[in-house]
């Protein structure tokens, strides 16, 4: 269960106070995420998701973050916008971390995607592209090529342990991606975490996006080869070409894919593979006693970039 701060009923009354969202009724922790604490917030007036931001989100960036919410919302991205308290600020302090209140979006996560949920993500994630093109702010992307390299030592020494050989096929990916990398392609705000867990849908229709915290500013092809590996692998590793064929092709009715884009996915494809390998393989070998939060394996991720490894091109996706 991923509550890692809990709450007395006499701070979380204060804390409410703060908006005019009415008084506490209910507070359930959530099971699902891994980085934040969340709850569902009940009042006599509704239903609202409290996130408390642990130690591994920089205070800095959650202006970012949460301004974002709110400009992709009053562009009718379906995304949680923040509740502003009675001062005007979305931002507060709860238990001694920063804290914020979103709006309740209804819908679920699905556990086995299907093309039409691929279909509806792949729209989506290109009006939330346009929207962001004139988000006022930018935040680096951390996690994109210039920043593995800290991870690849990180985890060199013990990589060995989860697979044999493992530490040398993330060195020399690394070394092939960083020299090969493409830092030309058109950029904005990126999700950069769209997996399932994050997109609810109410049947096949897509009722929400959520858990921005990390996103950034990055190539916008980069976001659609997260959501290729996301999205488009079927539980027991294989590419389903159906799916990525329905997500890319949806994303495209929406927003243009340039020549250079296309040509470039196969590689995004390897680069997101390593990242989600890199952060799984790290959580994995540093995993603390009596953890709340089972790690991610990170084997799914090796698998995935083998494959994208013998790729000659885009048309391995679906693609004309």
């Amino acid at each position: 269960m991923a509550v890692y701060t809990e709450i007395d009923d006499e701070e979380l009354a204060g804390f409410v106070a703060q908006y005019d969202i009415g008084t506490a009724t209910g507070l359930k922790g959530i099971a699902e995420g891994v980085e934040n604490t969340n709850y569902l917030l009940q009042t006599d007036r509704g239903s609202y998701i409290l996130t408390i931001y642990e130690k591994r989100v920089d205070p800095d960036d959650l202006p970012f973050f949460l301004g974002l919410l709110d400009h992709l919302s009053n562009k009718g991205v379906p995304c949680p916008p923040t509740i502003h308290g009675r001062d005007g600020k979305a931002l507060r302090h709860v238990a001694g971390k920063p804290a914020a209140v979103q709006t309740f979006l209804r819908g679920i996560w699905p556990k086995r995607p299907q093309a039409a949920h691929c279909g509806e993500v792949g729209a989506a994630l290109a009006r939330m592209h346009l929207a962001g093109l004139d988000y006022p702010a930018s935040r680096p992307n951390d996690l994109s090529v210039d920043g593995w390299a800290e991870l690849v030592a990180a985890t060199a020494v013990r990589a060995d342990e989860v697979a044999k050989g493992l530490a040398g096929e993330i060195a020399t990916e690394y070394e092939y991606l960083s020299a090969n990398w493409p830092r030309d392609l058109p950029t904005g705000v990126i999700h950069a975490d769209l997996f399932p867990d994050n997109v609810f849908f109410m049947g096949d229709k897509l009722t929400g996006l959520i858990d921005f915290y990390f996103a950034c500013t990055d190539a916008l092809a980069y976001d659609l080869a997260i959501c290729l590996n996301a999205w488009c692998f079927e539980r027991g590793g294989e590419f389903n070409i159906t799916k990525a064929r329905r997500l890319i092709s949806a994303y495209r009715e929406v927003r243009e894919v340039s020549a250079a884009e296309l040509a470039a996915l196969p590689l995004l494809a390897r680069g997101s593979a390593l990242r989600f390998l890199l952060t799984r393989l790290y959580d994995w070998l540093n995993q603390v006693d009596g953890a709340m939060v089972k790690p991610k394996d990170p084997m799914e991720y090796r698998q995935k970039l083998r494959f994208h490894q013998r790729i000659e091109g885009p048309g391995a996706y679906g693609l004309d």
